[in-house]
C-alpha cells in the first residue's frame, strides 16, 4: 500500500529542543499521502517536539523538514497554511466566539483577504462536515466558554479538519475524549487518510495508535522503529520502550494492547 503514495512530509537528521539541551537527537521520519501515521513512546520521548518541528512551530537546530519535497521554511505562509493543518495539545484562552465561528477559522487560508470575499459555499460545507465529524454540530451556535474541556477539544479538532489540508498534524487529539468519541476520531482519521491526506498523530492511547496504518516509536529523543501496524518488530519495540508494561497480541482481526501488571 505505502510505496505508491508520495511522501507528503519528512524530517531528516533533526536535532531540536528548548535551550541548551536537545530533546531530539538525529531524528528522521517520513509520512505519506493516503496514510495515517501514529507516533508513540513514553513521556519525554520527544514526540510533541518532533510534531512541533513538523508543523514549523519550532525551528530545529539542525536537520531539515520538507513538505511535499520543498523545505518547510521556503513555503509562503498562506500556501503552507492551506497545505498543513495543526492541532496542538492545549489551547490557552478560548476565543469569545461561537463554536461555528471557531471552526470557520480553519477556512481562513482558503478565503480572500481577511475573508472579504464573503463566506463561500465551499467554506460552509467544510465547516458543516467538520462539525459533524467532531460530533459538535448540535453546539454550532453555542459559545466556546459554555463547553466542557472534551467538547472544546472536539471543536479544535473540527477547526483542523475544516482546513481540508493535505497534511494533518495532531498532538494528542484524544486526550480528553471519551470512548465513543475516540472511536469517532479513529473513523474520521481513517477516512481522511483514505481520501489521500497524510495524517500524523501523537498518541498516548496505544489501542488507537494500532488502528493507524504506520507507527513510529520514539524513546529518549530517538526514533526506535517505524513500520506497519502489523509488523512484529513494531510491536516488540512498543513493548520495549514501555518497559514491558504492555503486551501486544492478535485478537481476531485486530491487535490488542494488554497492560502487563
Amino acid at each position: 500500500m505505502s510505496h505508491h503514495h508520495p511522501v507528503a512530509i519528512e524530517v531528516s537528521g533533526l536535532v531540536a529542543g528548548h535551550g541548551a539541551q536537545p530533546v531530539l537527537h538525529d531524528v528522521s521520519l517520513s509520512a505519506r499521502a493516503g496514510e495515517w501515521l501514529a507516533i508513540v513512546g513514553p513521556n519525554g520521548a520527544g514526540k510533541s517536539t518532533l510534531l512541533r518541528c513538523m508543523a514549523g512551530l519550532l525551528a530545529p537546530e539542525s536537520g531539515a523538514v520538507r513538505l511535499r519535497g520543498q523545505a518547510l521554511s521556503a513555503w509562503p505562509a498562506r500556501a503552507r497554511a492551506r497545505t498543513l493543518a495543526w492541532l496542538g495539545q492545549e489551547v490557552h484562552g478560548e476565543p469569545a466566539m461561537s463554536v461555528h465561528d471557531t471552526v470557520a477559522l480553519g477556512r481562513l487560508p482558503h478565503q480572500g483577504w481577511l475573508g472579504l470575499a464573503g463566506v463561500r459555499t465551499a467554506d460552509e460545507l467544510a465547516v458543516k462536515q467538520a462539525l459533524q465529524d467532531a460530533d459538535m454540530a448540535w453546539a454550532a451556535e453555542r459559545q466556546m466558554s459554555a463547553l466542557s474541556g472534551g467538547e472544546r477539544q472536539r471543536v479544535h479538532l473540527a477547526r483542523a479538519l475544516a482546513a481540508q489540508a493535505a497534511v494533518l498534524l495532531l498532538d494528542e487529539p484524544v486526550a480528553h475524549l471519551d470512548a465513543p468519541h475516540q472511536r469517532l476520531l479513529s473513523q474520521v482519521l481513517r477516512r481522511e487518510a483514505s481520501q489521500g491526506r497524510c495524517v500524523v498523530s501523537v498518541l498516548h492511547e496505544l489501542p488507537l495508535a494500532l488502528a493507524a496504518d504506520q507507527l513510529a516509536i520514539m524513546q529518549e529523543g530517538r526514533m526506535v522503529a517505524h513500520g506497519r501496524r502489523d509488523d512484529p518488530q513494531v510491536h516488540r519495540a512498543i513493548e520495549s520502550v514501555f518497559d514491558q508494561a504492555v503486551s501486544i497480541s492478535r485478537i481476531g482481526e485486530r491487535w490488542a494492547v494488554m497492560p502487563a501488571f
